[in-house]
């Protein structure tokens, strides 16, 4: 099942539903995204249906309450650093404001402009009992000027509509390996990452474990497992985002989420 939050034309509430090939079926009852994760019902959406191409997708958990990143957990992406793959994972927070929709503007703050870059990530979402519900996908914006002067990631990772993710949440049961899939992000149509998430080095189910030593994970948190090799500040010369920077992030049968740097 693949869970998302829309909205219609002319609306100002959001709707949650199911999609389906091109079209996106309502819960009838009202249910939400959160609702679904919560209770872990997968009874197929019955209401009104709607063309996909006709709304407008949100952020299928528009707010969730705790977003965890995992940083240099793709043993490229150390190397390319100049990193040694590190011996637990390291994570870091992101606030409830950095979730943004999967597609359209992306309206950075001024103090997080500088040095911009992209990051395509897997996402792994809970459900409830900390169990994995499903899988979206996401692009961890960071603003490396921020990241090399401070110590702590807070600000410049965490700064607001820094997540932009989506399109939708496809169930745990559709996906029977998330460490056999192909991550690829582009820039203005170039293409700068092509990974398996072969290459993590801390799978899905270690992350969350690691996660859950310390922290309850409730419905909706979502856990960015981090990014392969292939970004911006690793270039030579380093290339960054700019305002009009249109940047796609696809993730093998979770679909692809594409969004303008405001």
């Amino acid at each position: 099942m693949k869970l998302a939050t829309f909205l219609l034309p002319g609306a100002d509430a959001p709707t949650a539903g199911e999609v389906r090939g091109d079209a996106v079926v309502a819960f009838a009852d009202g249910a939400t995204v959160l609702d679904r994760l919560a209770s872990g019902d997968r009874t197929p959406a019955d209401g009104p249906s709607h063309p996909l191409a006709g709304v407008r997708l949100l952020a299928p958990v528009p707010r969730p309450r705790a977003i965890f990143g995992v940083g240099l957990n793709y043993a490229a992406h150390a190397a390319e650093t100049g990193a040694e793959p590190p011996p637990a994972p390291i994570i870091f927070m992101k606030l409830p404001s950095s979730s943004a929709a999967p597609d359209g503007d992306v309206a950075v703050p001024a103090a997080a402009s500088n040095r911009l870059d992209y990051e395509g990530e897997l996402v792994v979402v809970i459900g409830g009992g900390g169990a994995v519900a499903g899988y979206a996908v996401a692009d961890d914006l960071p603003a490396r000027h921020l990241q090399k002067r401070e110590p702590q990631w807070t600000r410049a990772k965490g700064f607001d509509h820094s997540c932009p993710w989506g399109p939708w949440i496809t169930t745990a049961d559709e996906v029977a390996d998330p460490q056999a899939l192909r991550l690829r992000t582009w820039v203005n149509g170039e293409l700068r990452q092509d990974s398996p998430t072969s290459d993590l080095i801390f799978g899905v189910a270690e992350v969350v474990a690691f996660l859950a030593q310390t922290c309850t994970l409730e419905p909706g948190d979502l856990v960015l497992t981090g990014t392969p090799s292939g970004v911006g500040q690793a270039m030579d010369p380093p290339r960054f985002l700019a305002a009009g920077d249109r940047v796609r992030i696809e993730i093998e049968a979770l679909g692809a989420i594409e969004h303008t740097i405001a």
